[in-house]
């Protein structure tokens, strides 16, 4: 059993169902360790104070506020646990929403809810409902020293959470979406929208990979071998299109098989594609 983030109740009306979450998803990359450049030996980060001129052990520290430069507020684990809201230990559903309306602007760090062995039936209750309602259900945690909003919503059969974003934190771009939609010319756009439809496939999770942690990998193994590794092909350095026209129309060349069976006013499903691309093959 993976560990777990939290562990508390979910709660919709007056039905509560004792939960555990755990990260759906991690990031994997290769890490280096600093080492001096002198000696080779990898550098450490101790607690180290400066005023006792010593080092410090775990034990010897507390938290502290700086409210000026220099000048802390001291707080105990005790008083901590005081102002901790009810949300700690329960969230509630608030509301429902439809998943389509909600920006995935909005989201932040995926994690699976499981239910405790008492809380099963409710469990597959609340997803079954779910599932078949198209809704996704909006609730408040508190955890990592900060209340998070949060969206839970169906997926193969279990819940996921999603933590997201205050719409306080999603920043602001002035020159974000104000380009000048009257420099576009109608062929363009057609030839735009057909060469989408070229690209067009199912989304396939399980056929994109990090080629540059694979390069790390790589370039790792040669050097404990002591082998060189074959240096990454680079294209030409990109520049801004001058000719957008010439660019669709080279660019839908490129795929003349796919693009010549397509009607532009006809989105032909995926399926029927990868057909007619195994008769053509």
């Amino acid at each position: 059993m993976p560990s777990s983030t939290w562990k508390g109740y979910l709660t919709f009306g007056l039905i509560s169902i004792p939960i555990r979450l755990s990260p759906a998803a991690r990031t994997e990359r290769v890490s280096f360790n600093q080492l001096h450049k002198v000696c080779h030996t990898r550098l450490k980060q101790p607690l180290f104070c400066p005023t006792c001129d010593r080092m410090v052990e775990r034990s010897e520290v507390e938290k502290g506020y700086e409210y000026e430069k220099g000048q802390y507020l001291l707080f105990t684990q005790e008083e901590l646990d005081e102002v901790e809201p009810e949300t700690a230990h329960a969230m509630e559903i608030l509301e429902f929403v439809k998943l389509d309306e909600v920006d995935p602007v909005y989201f932040d760090a995926s994690y699976y809810i499981a239910p405790e062995e008492a809380g099963q039936r409710a469990y597959q209750l609340l997803t079954e409902a779910m599932e078949k309602s198209g809704y996704a259900g909006i609730a408040k945690i508190a955890m990592h020293n900060r209340e998070y909003i949060v969206i839970i919503r169906p997926r193969e059969h279990g819940l996921t959470l999603h933590t997201m974003f205050y719409s306080n934190e999603i920043r602001a771009e002035a020159d974000y979406g104000h380009t000048d939609k009257g420099q576009i010319k109608e062929q363009e756009r057609t030839l735009a929208q057909q060469l989408i439809e070229s690209l067009a496939a199912p989304f396939e999770p399980d056929k994109y990979h990090d080629t540059y942690q694979a390069g790390l990998q790589d370039l790792i193994e040669a050097k404990s071998s002591g082998r060189k590794i074959t240096a990454m092909p680079h294209g030409p350095a990109k520049a801004p299109v001058i000719d957008l026209m010439e660019a669709l129309k080279r660019s839908l060349a490129k795929k003349p098989a796919a693009v010549a069976e397509k009607s532009p006013s006809v989105v032909r499903t995926a399926k029927t594609e990868r057909k007619q691309g195994r008769k053509t093959g």
